[in-house]
């Protein structure tokens, strides 16, 4: 059996019972989010139970960085500021550095969106310093990027990430294959597989397919029909709540075969009528095939907030979770997949 790279997302506040549910099944997790000021400075996550956790079982806890305002925006005017001023990014690195070795972590996820086209190759040399700097004493650099199907890609989310570069800075590239389906967005698959494989053959191109991870969505959506652009909301759920729902409105699951996923509808005690998409075990081995066929390094999901046990059910009948050895944070060592 193949062993892969997964990793996943988790917030602090995630419930002890699915942190330890879910450790077992991971290579790394990225706790989110860390920080940065104006000025350069690292604004610390409260993480210490998470990096606890997960240690005991062979993963790598990594530092998500970003660059979000008060709100919880994506601010890059802030990120520009800081890749442009060779002493914020400097304080920046060294700060970076100075808390993986003292939390003992992993290494780093870079997680900038909505970056200046201007900035690419700035935010692109940046992680290439830091790979630079850390890479020698064991840890890892990784990058997450928009979704791309070419290189000139229009759009605020797409401009800011340079795939050719991206690859070059960093040991891994995860693909944000997902949110096609979204909160604002019309009723359709969060991550449909003919969308994933568009992106997918763009980004082995660009960048070495032994350093992607496919993002997996760990979540579904719930539309209060009928859809109004600039006003519909909807409901994001867990796909067991999905799987649950489905079953106690009496819906039968249909299966779209161009998206590789399940949906239904459904009319609710009001008598609206709703469309729900979401994640199954068939689904998900649909894109787990995907690892294979494009010889990637593994597989990301956003996020583990939820457990999904026939995820893992299908991930574990297909691959095995690559484990790690920890760098010494006093000492040079190894932090590569074994």
């Amino acid at each position: 059996m193949r062993t892969i790279i997964v990793n996943g997302y988790m917030y602090p506040d995630v419930s002890p019972d699915v942190l330890t549910a879910t450790a077992p099944n991971l290579t790394y997790l990225s706790m989110f989010t860390y920080g940065i000021t104006a000025e350069g400075n690292l604004i610390q996550l409260d993480d210490s139970h998470l990096i606890q956790g997960v240690k005991p079982y062979g993963v790598g806890p990594l530092m998500v960085l970003t660059a979000m305002n008060e709100e919880g925006g994506f601010d890059n005017l802030m990120a520009h500021e800081v890749f442009r001023d060779a002493e914020k990014s400097e304080r920046l690195l060294d700060q970076i550095e100075a808390t993986i070795r003292e939390k003992g972590l992993a290494g780093i996820d870079f997680d900038f969106e909505y970056l200046l086209a201007e900035d690419k190759e700035a935010y692109a040399a940046f992680i290439r310093k830091t790979s630079l700097r850390l890479n020698p004493s064991g840890y890892i650099v990784m990058v997450a990027a928009a979704p791309k199907t070419y290189a000139d890609q229009p759009g605020q989310l797409y401009e800011g990430h340079d795939y050719r570069l991206l690859g070059e800075a960093a040991n891994l590239v995860l693909i944000m294959t997902y949110e096609w389906g979204y909160t604002y967005g019309p009723p359709m698959a969060v991550a449909p597989l003919n969308q994933v494989k568009r992106v997918l053959n763009y980004a082995v191109r660009e960048i070495d397919p032994e350093k992607i991870l496919m993002g997996i969505p760990n979540y579904g959506y719930d539309w209060t029909l009928p859809y109004v652009p600039g006003e519909s909301r909807a409901e994001k759920i867990s796909n067991t709540e999905a799987a649950a729902r489905a079953e106690r409105y009496g819906a039968v699951i249909q299966w779209d075969e161009a998206a590789q996923s399940p949906w239904y509808t459904y009319t609710d005690a009001e008598g609206r009528v709703h469309e729900v998409w979401f994640e199954n075990n068939a689904s998900i081995r649909a894109k787990l095939n995907l690892v294979e066929e494009y010889g990637l390094a593994g597989v990301s999901y956003w996020n583990l907030m939820y457990y999904f046990p026939e995820n893992w059910e299908a991930l574990h009948s297909m691959y095995e979770p690559a484990k790690i050895t920890l760098p010494n944070a006093s000492a040079e060592g190894s932090a590569a997949a074994q």
